[in-house]
């Protein structure tokens, strides 16, 4: 299966926002904590190129902590405004104005220094589909004030939002790219949620998420399925459907709703905070 997501809006949202960066101070991209190398879009390095950068890792509460501490050091490492997020808690938010600030503290000397007070920062918000960046936003902000919904695509044009007297933000469309190299990125960011789920062969995501969770996680498995010692990946699907009761006429596995089930079951923080990828997994 060739993972491939690039409908039309998101040609639009890329000619957007190459029209408006211009009007931009910094580009604050939103990542998922539980894959914040294959949820980091490329495009937007060329798009934000000149611009001050935050890089905010987003969903915190659902990655497994130890793994996210190591990817806030590979970043900064790099010489990004790093820090993890939780928006539905709100853990982390309060922090991010002053990270902000810190990132743009030459662009406000540099207008103090002209005379120009009290102009606010203007950032645009950006990442992939299904990131939360418009729940991140009405969290930062403390009023509804960006559209939020838990599937990729939500939002659709841009949309100006005066977060307080330091910080204007231009959220933006979720936005992939056009071809992913690396398809296990595509199986990953399937997984997560940042793909419509239509399209999708969920008996090979299925299979990627297992074969991840024997490495890294083995008792997640275990815990959540009473699965002991099998290694084969569909033997492991049919033991989830025989736990689960995802049978057929015949008493036999229904496969793919068991796929179904466990992909949910991630997601939802069944099997706990996993994360799908480590500073140590990458190879260049």
């Amino acid at each position: 299966m060739i993972i491939q997501w690039y409908p039309g809006h998101m040609t639009k949202a890329r000619r957007m926002m190459q029209e408006n960066i211009k009007l931009i101070d910094i580009v604050v991209e939103l990542v998922d904590a539980r894959l914040p190398y294959s949820s980091k879009n490329p495009d937007i390095d060329a798009l934000a190129n000149g611009k001050y950068r935050i890089l905010l890792m987003a969903k915190a509460d659902m990655a497994d902590p130890a793994v996210t501490a190591a990817w806030e050091k590979w970043y900064k490492d790099k010489g990004f405004y790093v820090m993890a997020v939780n928006a539905r808690s709100k853990s982390g938010i309060r922090g991010v104005n002053q990270l902000i600030m810190e990132a743009s503290k030459e662009k406000i000397e540099r207008d103090r220094r002209r005379g120009i007070k009290n102009r606010p920062v203007r950032a645009m918000i950006t990442g992939i589909p299904n990131v939360g960046k418009s729940t991140f936003i009405n969290s930062f902000a403390g009023k509804a004030a960006a559209k939020t919904g838990n599937k990729p695509g939500v939002t659709r044009g841009k949309q100006w939002i005066r977060l307080n007297q330091q910080v204007e933000m231009l959220d933006t469309p979720g936005l992939l790219w056009p071809k992913f190299e690396d398809q296990s990125i595509g199986l990953k960011l399937a997984v997560s949620g940042s793909i419509n789920d239509d399209i999708l062969d969920s008996r090979e995501i299925c299979h990627h998420l297992i074969t991840y969770l024997q490495r890294k996680y083995p008792q997640a498995l275990a815990g959540r399925y009473h699965i002991e010692e099998l290694e084969d990946t569909e033997k492991i699907l049919e033991a989830i459907a025989l736990e689960r009761g995802a049978l057929k006429s015949g008493a036999a596995a229904d496969i793919d709703r068991a796929c179904s089930l466990l992909i949910d079951d991630f997601r939802n923080l069944r099997m706990g905070r996993l994360s799908l990828e480590e500073p140590d997994d990458l190879v260049f």
